[in-house]
């Protein structure tokens, strides 16, 4: 099998929910401790041998573009004052010339859309894509994980988790065919399904190997939920030419989309900073009234 060398990074969102910060700050760039969310999601990239991003962006989303872009005055100052740890941080996030590309969705027109942007950019048989809402917390990166397991023959993979079946609606749901240690072969695929009618509780979160396939189905798919191209529609209707596979990841993920997930997110890697673990037992101890779910995560 060919190595997977480019990942896609949809980044094109408005960020509503987190409005009014979102007015000028794209909801990517909201930082989890000390880094915005999509270096997190370029980083899990980088560990997993990735060598081309791919974003997908928006008006208003230029911030990204200069994140990973060389500071030649700042660079300067740190020289110039000894600070060589922050030097190197800032050295190690840059992208070099020709491994990043940024396009537009010009049209809010839904996740499928946006995978469709990037179609003359992928050459490769199978590519990645990362969501940087989905923040997971894990020894091995998520990404790495998926790569190092996927096979020709698992088609599209996708990264899953089990989610209360009231909760199925906001997910695509994985009809179960089979189960094969960590990987589950699927028949079907359903956005957002009623939980009443859900064929499980198997959700798919922001994580996928796409076959390159996958641009010509989301070509000539029709809108589906909310309106929009969606992706699950599209990889639902690649089944009868490519297979389909969800692999249980081992980690945390965190919905940095929602304000709780982000807020609960913030705890989870600060404790997990030896620096900062100790800090954070002292703020719940000054604080009783913080929440008891906070407080387990530090337990």
């Amino acid at each position: 099998m060919k190595k997977i060398k480019t990942c896609v990074f949809p980044v094109a969102g408005l960020g509503s929910r987190f409005l009014p910060a979102t007015k000028s700050i794209p909801k990517e760039m909201l930082v989890v401790v000390d880094k915005p969310l999509i270096q997190y999601a370029v980083e899990e990239a980088k560990a997993a041998g990735i060598e081309r991003f791919i974003f997908v962006t928006s008006q208003g989303k230029s911030a990204i573009e200069d994140h990973f872009d060389s500071v030649p005055v700042l660079e300067e100052t740190l020289r110039r004052r000894g600070k060589n740890a922050e030097l190197m941080q800032l050295e190690e996030l840059r992208l070099q010339p020709g491994q990043a590309v940024y396009i537009r969705q010009q049209s809010p027109l839904g996740l499928g859309h946006a995978v469709l942007c990037a179609r003359h950019l992928v050459n490769e048989d199978a590519f990645a894509l990362i969501l940087a809402d989905d923040l997971v917390l894990s020894e091995k990166p998520c990404l790495r994980q998926m790569i190092e397991a996927y096979e020709n023959n698992d088609g599209n993979m996708v990264g899953v988790m089990e989610v209360p079946l009231e909760h199925t609606n906001r997910y695509g749901v994985l009809d179960i065919e089979k189960h094969d240690g960590q990987k589950i072969r699927a028949k079907n695929v359903v956005e957002k399904p009623d939980p009443l009618k859900s064929p499980s509780n198997v959700a798919i979160i922001g994580r996928y190997i796409l076959n390159q396939k996958i641009f010509d189905y989301l070509q000539n798919q029709k809108p589906g939920a909310g309106g929009e191209i969606q992706l699950t529609d599209g990889i639902q209707a690649m089944l009868k030419d490519v297979s389909l596979c969800g692999y249980r990841y081992q980690g945390q993920r965190f919905d940095c989309g929602t304000k709780e997930g982000w807020l609960e997110a913030n705890l989870a890697f600060a404790y997990a900073d030896p620096e900062l673990r100790e800090n954070l037992h002292k703020t719940f101890q000054k604080y009783p009234f913080l929440s008891s779910k906070s407080s387990k995560i530090c337990a």
